[in-house]
Formats: C-alpha cells, structure tokens, sequence
C-alpha cells in the first residue's frame, strides 16, 4: 500500500501489436486469475508489478487520485494506441463505504490484449512462468447467512417499508458459499462463465469472479457510454414462451417503474461530467436464463474527467443500491445479515488516458482460499412477491453455480 503521490514507483512500460491471436483464457494464471473480456476481446494480466488498496467513502475518489500521480511519473511507449494499452491497472471496489473488503488498483507485470482484431502485449515487470492446467474440481453450494426463508422475510419487511412510504425501491440480495481444494485451478471456471455468457462482460480480479450484464461506464476517446438494467423475466422453454417473457417484461409496471428510477439515478449522476446525454427507451435485452429491461446512455466525457472519476460519481446505482439511496443503503444493512464486499461494486480497468471499462459487480462470487461466497440481488418495489423475489435471485446465481459445479 503506497500512502502518498510521492511514494509511488515510476514505472517504465512498453506495448507492442502481437502476431498471438489466441485464446486470452487459456493464458490466465491459475490462482490469481486477472481479466476483463467480452466475447473474447478484452484484457488479461500476468503477475502483478502494483497493488493500490482502498478503504472508506473515498475509497473511489482517492483511486482517481493515485491513479493521476502514477500515470505522471510513468514512462509509457506504446506503439498500438487503442483503449487498454500502454499503462492499465484492473480494480474491483467495495459496495458499502463501511466494508471489510479491501477495494484494488492492481498493476499486472504483463498484460495481453485484443480488439477488433488487433492484439498486443504490455510489459510493466517480469513476465510470470506459465503454470500447467490444473484438475477439474467441483462445488456444491449451500445456505450463507441469509437462507431462502430469511430472504422472503427480508422482502416483506422492504416491500412494507416502501409502501408505508420510506423509500421507492430497495435492492436486496442473498449469498450462498461452497468450499474448492486449496489448489483449485479458476481458470476452469472462468472459462466456463466466458463461454456461456459472451455477450457479459467476464471477469476476475482480487478473487472476485463472474460475468455481468450490465455496463457501469465505458470511456474511449472522449465518449461515455453506459447500459442500464432493471427488471427482468426467466426465459421460456420455448420460442413461444420465450417472446411472450419478453412482452410482459416490457409490460409489467413493477419492472418498467423499477427500470426508469434506475436509468435516472444514472443520467442524474453523469450529467455534471458529461455533456449531451442521450439514453434509448427500454428495450428486452436477453442472456442465456435471463430477459432484462436494458436502456443505453451516451454522451461526451468533459475536459480532465477519467473512467474512475465516473465510476466514483455513478456507484452506487439505483439498480444495485435503490431510491433514495441512502434509505435504500441503509435499509440493505439493517436487512442483508452480511457485508457484500466488492459484489454490486464498480470492476473494470482503467488506462493512462483515462479511458476505461467499467461493470457493476453482478452473477459473481469472492473466492477466498478454499471459501466461495456467490451473491445475487432483485429490486424491491411496492408491487414485489417474496417467492417472485426469491425466484429471481435464484436465476441470477445460476451462472456461478453452474460455472462451479
């Protein structure tokens, strides 16, 4: 941990195009696996050069702070220059400012990149041995501190909360852990969420593992882009079933009034560092188990702004916290019988020119030694069913589970 600007290391970094157009998967480290992929584009790291830790309210914003003063003292040849090159650091930040959970800048030794067709690699350090393929392991998932029947309970209570008037929507959610051996390989399971959800964004930082729908911000060459989810429906069985999910997910009051107060609490948080803010009305957007209320927001990063800064000004959004957000913030600590660490918070990466990547924290897990804690949340409204609720976050732990099991 570097206490002040002036402590931190000037780092000498080169990135050069790559002929290697192979699997990014495959060149993880077993243990400590670091990526942020989509489709097979993205950015893997090896071994680790830098470790900035965070803790508290600013935990965000003073990110952002080091993150400046590293870039000013660091000497970068970088004959690609897209997003993703030169200096990068991958961070994973806490939900709650009261966390336990330490939040990360980490700076790999070697990072390998792909996008649209072009690849590279950037050397900060040593470059990490390979390690060989580990054995295929499985977990099976049990009760966390919140039980099924201590979910639908909390529900009730949130959904009498709201409708005697406190607030307008409350995002709760439930864990549930397993147990790995103590040399599980993760790129088996990290493979097998990039696999089966390629349109999410998959990825593993500080032990934190899993493959998210939902696009926090995204900042390339001046632009800002984010995708809004709230509300969603199981899939149906068949291409019958399936449209018609569709067509009362995009009907349903609850989940259209649950989307537009989460589409606001974006807009409201971007517009002071963004200008001609646009979002589309919602649509159906649909994964693998899953339909979801999707809206995307656009616009223009203003002068000095980065993708921290952004990330500092958005989290937390009213899809993963509620409205308002510090009654939904702390109705979810009196009812949620755990602290959620980094699930729900801001993972992503973040480069020298500010650009960067950035998703909330969902369909993931922390994996801490041999303990594995996955998560998964619903939006609480005056309309919710506990069994509805339950349900739902019962479909949004499938990915984990399966990708564990």
């Amino acid at each position: 941990m570097y206490g002040a600007a002036s402590s931190l290391p000037a780092l000498k970094v080169s990135t050069e195009a790559s002929t290697d157009h192979g699997s990014l998967v495959e060149r993880l480290g077993s243990r400590h696996p670091l990526a942020f992929l989509r489709d097979g584009d993205g950015i893997v790291g090896l071994g680790e050069t830098l470790r900035l830790e965070f803790a508290g309210p600013t935990r965000i914003t003073d990110a952002a702070t080091m993150w400046r003063a590293l870039v000013e003292r660091a000497t970068v040849v970088d004959a690609v220059g897209l997003p993703g090159t030169g200096l990068v650091a991958f961070g994973s930040f806490a939900f709650a400012d009261s966390s336990a959970a330490t939040s990360v800048l980490i700076v790999p030794s070697v990072i390998l990149g792909r996008r649209e067709g072009v690849s590279w690699v950037t050397r900060i350090g040593a470059a990490p041995s390979d390690e060989p393929q580990g054995d295929p392991f499985t977990a099976s998932f049990g009760v966390g501190a919140l039980s099924a029947e201590g979910y639908q309970a909390a529900v009730e209570v949130a959904v009498g909360r709201i409708r005697s008037g406190e607030p307008r929507k409350v995002v709760l959610a439930r864990d549930i852990v397993a147990s790995i051996p103590a040399d599980a390989d993760l790129r088996l399971p990290f493979g097998t969420l990039a696999a089966a959800y390629p349109d999410t964004f998959t990825f593993a930082v500080a032990g934190l593992m899993g493959s998210s729908p939902e696009t926090l911000v995204r900042c390339s060459a001046g632009t800002v882009n984010a995708r809004v989810l709230a509300g969603s429906a199981a899939r149906g069985a068949d291409a019958e079933s399936d449209a018609s999910a569709a067509a009362t997910l995009t009907a349903s009051l609850k989940d259209v009034e649950e989307h537009a107060l989460a589409l606001r609490s974006v807009i409201t948080a971007l517009e002071p560092l963004s200008t001609a803010l646009s979002s589309t009305p919602p649509f159906p957007l649909r994964l693998p188990n899953l339909w979801h209320l999707a809206s995307d927001v656009s616009g223009f990063l203003t002068r000095g702004s980065s993708a921290l800064d952004l990330i500092a000004a958005l989290h937390p959004t009213a899809a993963v916290a509620g409205t308002p957000t510090e009654l939904a913030l702390a109705i979810i600590a009196e009812l949620e019988p755990f602290d959620r660490g980094r699930y729900a918070g801001p993972v992503g990466w973040v480069d020298g020119n500010g650009d960067g990547e950035w998703a909330v924290a969902l369909r993931c897990a922390q994996v801490d030694g041999t303990q594995v804690t996955a998560y998964a949340g619903a939006g609480i409204v005056a309309g919710s069913d506990p069994a509805r609720e339950l349900a739902e976050t019962t479909l949004k732990l499938r990915p984990i589970v399966e990708a564990f099991g």
